[in-house]
């Protein structure tokens, strides 16, 4: 693979970033602010696509190194055709994702487009500092937990959308684009992952690059969706069923889930993630949920407080 460029400044490629937003103005308003004082000296083009909700054109900026253009989603509604949106809407050989309530420190894609032209890798991601009400965690990933096996073993956090720029050769080819098909875009970015590492190696910026809003997600507590969309995909990817703890893992994320909503079914859920894998601790969270042990709002808090989900 050719690098990104020869050396000097001039050469450095534009920079693509989609936001997709939905009725939050003032954090879009900070992570557009975010994004605008990042040090690269190339192009980075942001487009702001407003999913199910009016597009507010007083976001669009015409500077020359950091334009910003606002359009709608015309594709399916949610996250997941937002971002794609976005995605077809530019033209730039390097494509990021920011999330609306997230916030770039001001090195990340000089350090990425960096590490990327060094490594060749078409996928580039850093670490994340996750902030939930008074707590801040920082969660860096190393280049040896970003393997497809770990990935599917192991949800690894730290690989946030908000950290991702991939050459977008690769997004629009052998990666794809974000699947629209999943339930409510629960975990898109979880899906996408999986297929970047079939692709290939990430170039991993070992550093918190982005500060990351935990526990406002509108999947965060979404019980019904978290259970259509951890059931798409089992059906999808045929590498959880190859190893008994990432069966497990989902399995009891599941059974964690169907507690929560009180459904008759996470009985069942609970029982057939102990027979996955016996230790799977998050089947017995689910078991002391659905027993009223405990809630699953509380248990929730407690995970998003040591910058974690369940």
């Amino acid at each position: 693979m050719s690098p990104l460029h020869p050396g000097h400044e001039a050469t450095l490629p534009d920079v693509d970033v989609v936001v997709a937003t939905r009725n939050r103005p003032d954090l879009l308003a900070r992570a557009l602010a975010a994004i605008a004082a990042q040090d690269y000296a190339g192009v980075v083009r942001t487009w702001v696509v407003f999913d199910q909700c009016p597009v507010d054109p007083s976001v669009t900026r015409d500077d020359v190194r950091r334009p910003v253009t606002a359009l709608d989603n015309p594709r399916a509604p949610g996250l997941a055709g937002a971002r794609n949106s976005g995605v077809l809407a530019g033209s730039a050989p390097l494509v990021s994702f920011c999330d609306d309530d997230d916030e770039w420190l001001p090195t990340k894609i000089t350090a990425q487009v960096h590490e990327l032209e060094r490594t060749g890798a078409p996928t580039s991601v850093t670490g994340i500092v996750v902030v939930y009400r008074d707590s801040q965690t920082s969660r860096v990933a190393t280049r040896d937990e970003l393997t497809l096996a770990n990935l599917v073993r192991h949800r690894v956090m730290a690989a946030h959308p908000s950290t991702v720029v991939v050459r977008r050769e690769a997004l629009l080819g052998a990666i794809g684009l974000v699947d629209e098909e999943i339930p409510g875009s629960h975990g898109e970015d979880y899906d996408w992952i999986i297929r970047a590492a079939r692709h290939g190696s990430f170039a991993v910026v070992e550093q918190p690059l982005v500060r990351v809003q935990w526990g406002q997600s509108m999947f965060s507590q979404r019980w019904p969706t978290i259970v259509a969309a951890t059931d798409y995909w089992l059906a999808k990817h045929p590498e959880f069923h190859a190893d008994p703890q990432a069966l497990g893992r989902l399995q009891g994320q599941r059974a964690f889930a169907l507690a929560a909503m009180r459904s008759p079914g996470a009985r069942a859920a609970i029982m057939q993630t102990m027979r996955t894998r016996p230790r799977e601790l998050r089947a017995w969270l689910a078991a002391a949920v659905a027993l009223r042990v405990v809630s699953a709002e509380r248990l929730m808090d407690l995970a998003h407080r040591n910058g974690r989900g369940i």
